[in-house]
């Protein structure tokens, strides 16, 4: 949900360590906070990392460690100079006054930062991530309160991301909660497999519009032909032709390799006889 503001990107590292951080809270701690890092452009706020920062909280008030804040931000730029706070993190499911309070230092850090919210108690029955960006609201010179106004919550990844997190979907099935990373030749097979199931629901959402038992979306639409547009027309004989030549130059080369490592093992063994 949406009415103002940029869209928020995140990444499921973001996600993971607010997680974690949840997990490792101190005995008695209702909820954790902490800073956001990431970058932000005209239309998107993009959300790629994050650090807890420790915090006392009771009924009457807050108390947040604010130089440990400030030590780890210096240690962050120092190995990722592009990351600047973009605002902070709570986990639970409401925004509270003491939120106000925190959410003020955060202005003094960074211009109109976001609020995220996870719900890490799934309280609604599932994980529920809420962005916000405060106003202020009242009459000048008067009493002046916040506002908190919903935005956007996109969820992208890079590609080192997306395969960590199918790993992780697949220890689900797993009794033992582990799973072991796959040959590249188990992975190939799984995204062409992947891909033919995708192929498949494409195709049956095409029957059915031409049948007339869906109503025709014209979103959807626009996205197959930019679909059938990216893929190359080349003849089955070149395709074929050329899919062949790299596989023979893949086995070359790791024939290569596996020649190298094999000289450099029987080399050691001399040397040691």
């Amino acid at each position: 949900m949406s009415v103002f503001g940029p869209a928020v990107k995140i990444h499921p590292v973001v996600l993971a360590s607010i997680v974690d951080a949840y997990e490792r809270r101190n005995e008695g701690a209702s909820r954790v906070i902490g800073t956001l890092l990431g970058t932000i452009d005209k239309q998107t706020v993009e959300c790629t990392n994050c650090f807890s920062v420790p915090h006392n909280e009771s009924e009457d008030e807050v108390a947040v460690d604010m130089e440990f804040a400030k030590n780890m931000y210096e240690l962050h730029k120092k190995v990722s100079p592009s990351e600047v706070i973009i605002g902070w993190y709570a986990t639970g499911f409401d925004i509270t006054e003491h939120s106000v309070l925190i959410h003020e230092y955060y202005s003094r850090e960074a211009t109109n930062p976001i609020h995220l919210t996870v719900d890490t108690a799934l309280q609604s029955g599932k994980m529920n991530i809420r962005a916000y960006v405060s106003a202020q609201m009242g009459v000048p010179g008067k009493t002046v309160g916040v506002m908190f106004t919903p935005l956007t919550v996109k969820y992208i990844t890079y590609d080192t991301e997306r395969i960590g997190v199918e790993l992780l979907q697949r220890t689900r099935a797993s009794p033992s909660r582990t799973n072991g990373l796959t040959t590249d030749l188990a992975q190939v097979g799984g995204a062409a497999g992947s891909t033919q199931e995708m192929l498949t629901t494409v195709l049956a959402y095409i029957e059915d519009v031409l049948a007339g038992k869906v109503s025709a979306d014209n979103s959807v639409g626009r996205f197959l032909m930019d679909l059938v547009n990216k893929v190359p027309k080349i003849p089955a004989e070149d395709f074929e032709t050329m899919l062949n030549s790299n596989i023979n130059d893949l086995l070359m080369v790791t024939y290569l390799s596996n020649l190298t490592q094999a000289q450099i093992a029987l080399n050691e063994k001399l040397v040691i006889m």
